[in-house]
């Protein structure tokens, strides 16, 4: 082991008093190097706590150093001694539920959900329970807390009739490391859908602000002021009324991708709420709206699926890539699609 190395471990004890429902973790800092401040150092020292949930116990004067009060800004010397006391999680207000999960991916930090269309991600209004969040409070019976309350870190969301990837922390420092991810753009999602008629070009991208539609404020839409937003998307290929195609998303705003195609005059088959059910149909045949009107029978919902998900593992740094089929209902409807 190397002289820095040496340098940078600290001596820990680690108990619970239960009469106050506390857990308490005291270290001996043993580094020499110069202006670490006490939050980051202590964030990259000890498991499943977030710099910026170490702040707010700083804060709260539940971190003491040498038996005092202490800033986060404080820089660790040598052998000093810090006793962090971290209460115990808030039980959740959401009730655990035994619905059942397509896990791809476990470990005690994070977990890889394939949601199937028609799971609510997160309780909301008209949704209360029966949502992917009570189904994992019931499945990780290990949640550690994050912000203090026992739940999971919801770390991006995928639209109730939209299928797919999804990963969700289990940590502080997981939700921390995934979000930064997400925020900068290095983490791979990749969705296939199937789209009315032919982009032109085949491959290309949709750039367009997003924001609230100002006649329907439960939805969005393109909006002069939205928030930025950017989709690329590839077509894989062509059928006579529609198109497969392949869509990644650069940035992450609500519904991006079905509001994209709208935009760019290509819905999502059988989207109810962007265009892509039977607003389409005046134009066609007698046999064509017969032959869209099996497919409406096969399909409920927008064809519209998230199928690669990748990103750097939070705490072990090893990349992660995970691939899901679509499910039985697209399949379904692609199969018809090049039968025709």
């Amino acid at each position: 082991m190397s002289n820095t190395d040496q340098e940078n471990r600290f001596e820990t004890q680690e108990s619970a008093d239960h009469s106050s429902e506390y857990r308490e973790i005291r270290l001996r800092i043993k580094t020499h190097q110069p202006d670490q401040r006490l939050d980051s150092y202590l964030a990259r020292q000890i498991g499943n706590l977030s710099r910026s949930r170490i702040q707010a116990l700083i804060e709260k004067g539940l971190v003491t150093l040498n038996g005092k009060p202490v800033k986060a800004s404080h820089p660790v010397k040598w052998d000093e001694e810090v006793l962090i006391r971290i209460p115990g999680p808030k039980p959740s207000p959401l009730t655990p539920e035994p619905i059942d999960l397509d896990i791809r991916y476990e470990d005690e930090h994070l977990i890889v959900v394939n949601k199937p269309a028609g799971l609510v991600v997160h309780p909301a209004y008209g949704h209360p329970s029966g949502t992917l969040v009570n189904a994992l409070l019931y499945h990780c019976r290990d949640l550690p807390g994050i912000g203090g309350e026992l739940r999971p870190g919801l770390v991006h969301r995928i639209d109730k009739d939209t299928s797919g990837l999804l990963v969700v922390a289990k940590t502080e420092k997981a939700l921390e490391g995934l979000a930064k991810q997400f925020k900068k753009k290095t983490a791979e999602r990749t969705y296939r859908a199937i789209a009315w008629g032919h982009l032109t070009p085949p491959e290309g991208r949709i750039e367009a602000p997003l924001g609230r539609s100002r006649r329907n404020r439960k939805l969005f839409g393109v909006v002069t002021g939205g928030k930025e937003a950017a989709t690329r998307y590839r077509t894989l290929e062509q059928f006579e009324l529609f198109s497969l195609l392949e869509l990644q998303l650069e940035t992450g705003r609500t519904h991006q991708i079905r509001i994209h195609l709208q935009h760019a005059g290509h819905p999502v088959l059988g989207d109810p709420q962007y265009g892509g059910r039977n607003r389409r149909l005046g134009p066609l045949s007698t046999a064509q709206r017969r032959f869209v009107a099996e497919l409406f029978d096969l399909l409920p919902r927008q064809a519209l699926h998230a199928g690669v998900l990748g990103f750097v593992h939070p705490i072990t740094g090893h990349t992660l890539r995970f691939e899901s089929e679509f499910p039985e209902d697209i399949a379904n409807v692609l199969g018809r699609l090049r039968d025709e």
